[in-house]
């Protein structure tokens, strides 16, 4: 039985854990801050962790993807995409107006995490122009903040599962900005995942250019392209070290193993790029277990 960290009870990381592994017996490690996951499987304590990556509103998240490259070495072994409901979580009765039905103007302040907020600011602008945000680490620990305030004015963004475990009320449902909002999660951990099989490979790198080539970058694209390997992503970041200094962030189509693929990496670090290997891992879009 495998031991996985997960941020809180509720949140969107923890429903997507739960719907990846479906029926498998796994033992869960919530933690708060997402620190606190990526260290549980550094530390042994854990056999993986669950990291929100991506999403569609949103893009990268950021402090997750430096985790992931400055403060910890540990391996993806599995992707897969899962849908991000969000709904406006608190009280109904201090929400309801005179008449019963919502008043929004009752509600001061909105609480969840940064990423989640980002998500819904249509519906926030739209229908609570004057309430505060305060971003927390997670959504599930703004709901339990809301559960903890009676009586303050304050709601929550985040799932039903999130609401049902804090007996709070869903006071808007499916608030988000566009309804293909999903949200790409990575499984990391020293163990390959085995258990399910995906027709569809990838593999992660992060490519560091050398400071005295010109058009290294170019470089770097010609040899994926003229072997036809497709990147289905790439994203600049900076290394922390100089100013204007950029690792490049790159998901590839295809498993390290193949023919293509190690080749055009020994052409790019030819050239003098490094080239760090994150993972070559199954990748899940489509995994409905109904």
């Amino acid at each position: 039985m495998k031991t996985i960290a997960v941020l809180p009870a509720g949140s969107v990381s923890d429903e997507a854990a739960r719907h990846f592994f479906g029926g498998e017996e796994a033992i869960w490690k919530h933690h708060r801050l997402i620190s606190d996951v990526f260290l549980s499987t550094v530390n042994g304590i854990s056999d993986y962790s669950i990291i929100p990556i991506e999403n569609t509103i949103e893009g990268s998240v950021s402090l997750h993807m430096d985790w992931l490259v400055h403060e910890v070495d540990i391996p993806i072994q599995a992707e897969w995409v899962y849908p991000s409901i969000q709904n406006l979580i608190g009280r109904l009765s201090e929400a309801a107006g005179e008449n019963g039905e919502i008043d929004y103007s009752r509600i001061t302040k909105v609480i969840s995490h940064p990423v989640a907020i980002a998500q819904c600011l249509q519906f926030l602008r739209t229908h609570l122009p004057n309430a505060a945000t305060e971003p927390v680490s997670s959504t599930a620990e703004g709901v339990r903040i809301v559960n903890n305030n009676p009586g303050a004015g304050w709601a929550a963004i985040g799932t039903k599962t999130a609401a049902a475990n804090e007996g709070l009320d869903v006071i808007a449902g499916k608030i988000t900005d566009h309804d293909n909002n999903y949200t790409r999660f990575l499984l990391v951990g020293a163990e390959p995942y085995t258990v399910r099989k995906s027709d569809k490979m990838k593999t992660s790198i992060l490519i560091t250019l050398p400071e005295d080539y010109p058009g290294a970058l170019h470089q770097v694209l010609a040899a994926f392209a003229w072997r036809k390997i497709n990147l289905s992503r790439i994203e600049s970041r900076p290394t922390k070290k100089k100013l204007g200094n950029y690792y490049f962030f790159i998901d590839i189509d295809m498993a390290l193993d193949t023919v293509l693929l190690p080749a055009a990496l020994q052409e790019i670090e030819a050239i003098g790029c490094q080239v760090r290997v994150l993972g070559s891992y199954p990748s899940f879009s489509d995994f409905d277990r109904e």
